[in-house]
């Protein structure tokens, strides 16, 4: 089982960045996907962002198309989500996800960590 510990949440001001971080540790290289998904108040999570372990396949969700970026740093065990251009609906909790399934299931979780997008 691959334990994941999310954190970089915090609020910011509409139009502004933040980057977030996920360390996983245990059974890592199970792991052949890792992605970042989010999950409003009254609203289904979703997946943001998924990106495979050779880091061929990258994928996004429309709704954050050319404003967050998906990385990796397998030294590490870590995985980033950097994003720009904030704005007041990408509020959520997020949370970062591995599968060993190629991004068909998740099946290992963190905790989440808080974005709040607010003028």
């Amino acid at each position: 089982q691959v334990q994941l510990v999310e954190s970089g949440g915090g609020s910011v001001q509409p139009g502004g960045s933040l980057r977030l971080f996920c360390a996983a540790s245990g059974y890592t290289y199970s792991s052949n996907c890792m992605g970042w998904f989010r999950q409003a108040p009254g609203k289904e999570r979703e997946k943001v962002a998924s990106i495979t372990r050779p880091g061929d396949t990258i994928v996004y969700d429309d709704s954050v198309k050319g404003r967050f970026t998906i990385s990796q740093d397998l030294a590490k065990n870590t995985i980033y989500l950097q994003m720009n251009s904030l704005k007041p609906e990408d509020t959520a909790m997020y949370y970062c996800a591995a599968s060993n399934s190629w991004c068909i299931d998740f099946n290992s979780w963190g905790q989440g960590t808080q974005v709040t997008v607010s003028s």
